[in-house]
Order: structure tokens, then sequence, then C-alpha cells
């Protein structure tokens, strides 16, 4: 596996051909990006959402030229904070064009999952996110061994057939 930082991860979001898709398994995310409009949306303050342009504008670029993005949260019930603030912050991700479901963990088995979150490029390319214990994010693993591939677009069959649309998700 090669670590991909900076550049090198954010390049996969530009030089993908077709589908880009997103496994998130855990509950809450603590990086230092995110910490501030996190405590804004705590404190019900407005928040201009300017830290998150970068990734919109990624994601834009992308589903602009025909291509895939999508992204599964697999969350815990009752949703806590972190679920919560980004249950609200979805509805830019879907503006930009990416298109989020939600699964209830309790809706599935665990084994039917991975124990890390996931980038899956063009069902071919596999990237597993990679946290620093105090939740900074550290860059992606990369792989394109065929059999952890395979095992990664089969999660993704299991748990986007089972996710609900975001859209039917917070109207239920």
């Amino acid at each position: 596996m090669e670590l991909l930082q900076g550049e090198a991860f954010d390049g996969l979001f530009r030089s993908f051909e077709r589908s880009a898709f997103h496994l998130e398994v855990q509950d809450s995310y603590h990086t230092s990006e995110e910490s501030g409009p996190f405590r804004l949306f705590l404190t019900g303050a407005p928040d201009d959402f300017a830290w998150h342009q970068p990734w919109l504008d990624l994601i834009r670029n992308a589903t602009n030229a025909g291509k895939s993005v999508t992204r599964a949260r697999v969350v815990t019930v009752p949703h806590g904070d972190y679920t919560r603030w980004g249950l609200a912050v979805a509805d830019h991700n879907i503006a930009a064009g990416e298109d989020i479901r939600w699964l209830p963990r309790h809706r599935i088995d665990s084994q039917d999952l991975t124990t890390d979150d996931f980038w899956l490029f063009d069902d071919r390319l596999v990237v597993f996110t990679v946290f620093e214990p105090d939740g900074q994010f550290a860059g992606g693993a990369s792989t394109i061994d065929p059999m952890i591939v395979a095992h990664c677009r089969s999660v993704r069959d299991r748990v986007w057939a089972a996710a609900v649309p975001h859209h039917e998700y917070v109207s239920a």
C-alpha cells in the first residue's frame, strides 16, 4: 500500500474516470478542519461553509464532467451530535453533485462492513482513509490488490443496496 497525502490524495478526485464511492463507518471524526464549523453547529451559530468549498469544488468539477460520486454513511441511532451535523452539511455535498445515503448501523451485520472508511475509484482502486490517533486525517492508503478491491466492491454493493437516500432519510 502507498500512503497518499495532500495533492496526491486530492488528485484522485480529478483523475478518476467514472465513479468514486466513499464508505464512512465511524460515528464521529475529529479533524482540525471541521472542529470550528462543528462548534458553530453545536452553538447554533451561522456557518458560511468557506471551509468546505475546496471539497465542494472538487466534487462539482467531477460531477459536472459526468462522473459519479457516491457516499454511504453507516450511523448509530439515535444520532450523536456529529451525525446530526453531517446530516445538515450533506445538503451542500448533494448540491455539488454527490449522492449520499445513510444506513443505520443496526440494519447491517458488522461482518458485512469494513472496519475502516475507504474510497473506491472506478471499481479498481481502493484508498483507505487513515487517521492519526488524535483524529487528524493523515491521508489515504491505496491499493489495487484484486482481492481487497473485490472485497470493497462487495461491501459497497451490500451497503448501498441497504442504505436510505438522503432525502428519504431526513424526512422519515
